[in-house]
């Protein structure tokens, strides 16, 4: 019985501290972050939507670039977002990105013209989310299509160094048991990707604590060993893959109370970084 009480009253303090720590220090200088996809939405609802990110304690927001959208627009959002202390990180990719080194052209040039024209208002990094298994010949020609995703990555990683960003990838709970051997060595591709980014955000898109935990424990171990850091990700939109997936039915209080438990457990892990929330429409919508 005794237990049962400490356990719960860890959990609840766990759940009111976000609320309470100083701007950056939010999660013990862990980050909470979250994606922004719809980016038409910084010339409409910029404001209202970082003073959603401000409430629930954001310190990162991963903002999908979209070239059509007049800089200003950019330039306004990060300023309003630096005043609150959410740092923004360009976003952007798709599984086609292998195919061919054009869309990643095209978005490091835009990103290099908005970082040479902003005064203050820049961008703090960079996020991939690229997602090569979504790739028509992932099925087919798995290895080629791995050993070109390692190659549009370093060559990510070599131009977001260039102009002193640092850099993030997606990488799905699962790349721990995909392998690759080629140009790169041999090893797991999770491994990889730790290994050449700054930091990785593990789509661990689970409803539960300890399936969370688990899938994520080799990454975190490993991130831990080679001084780079794992964000764990979770999902709050509708999926069609099961109701495990998702935080959509359970609401946002079931979420932050199963959270509160994976940040423990993993609190002094040094590989562990924080949580992210996928994404910040779809948690906005998040029953309470």
């Amino acid at each position: 019985m005794l237990k049962r009480v400490v356990v719960a009253v860890m959990v609840a303090m766990l759940l009111i501290m976000p609320l309470s720590f100083e701007k950056g220090e939010a999660m013990g200088m862990q980050d909470r972050t979250t994606w922004l996809w719809d980016t038409s939405k910084i010339m409409t609802d910029g404001t209202t939507i970082l003073s959603f990110l401000e409430e629930k304690t954001v310190t990162k927001v991963y903002l999908q670039i979209n070239t059509d959208i007049d800089m200003h627009y950019y330039n306004e959002f990060i300023n309003e977002a630096t005043a609150k202390g959410i740092q923004v990180y360009a976003l952007d990719g798709a599984a086609n990105w292998v195919s061919s080194d054009v869309a990643l052209t095209q978005f490091m040039n835009w990103l290099r013209s908005y970082q040479e024209q902003a005064t203050t208002a820049r961008f703090s990094g960079i996020h991939l989310d690229v997602e090569p298994y979504l790739h028509s010949d992932w099925s087919k020609q798995q290895a080629q299509v791995v050993d070109a995703y390692q190659t549009l990555l370093t060559n990510a990683v070599s131009q977001a160094h260039t102009m002193q960003l640092s850099i993030e990838a997606d990488i799905p709970f699962w790349f721990d048991e995909i392998t690759y051997k080629g140009q790169f060595g041999k090893g797991l591709l999770a491994d990889w990707v730790i290994q050449q980014v700054d930091s990785v955000t593990i789509m661990a898109y689970r409803d539960q604590a300890q399936n969370i935990i688990d899938i994520v424990q080799h990454e975190i171990a490993f991130a831990g060993q080679v001084g780079k850091s794992v964000v764990v990700g979770v999902e709050t939109d509708a999926s069609a893959e099961g109701q495990q997936i998702s935080f959509y039915e359970d609401g946002e209080r079931y979420m932050n109370e199963q959270l509160a438990i994976v940040q423990q457990h993993y609190a002094q892990q040094a590989g562990f970084k924080g949580i992210a929330i996928h994404h910040v429409d779809s948690w906005r919508a998040l029953q309470p």
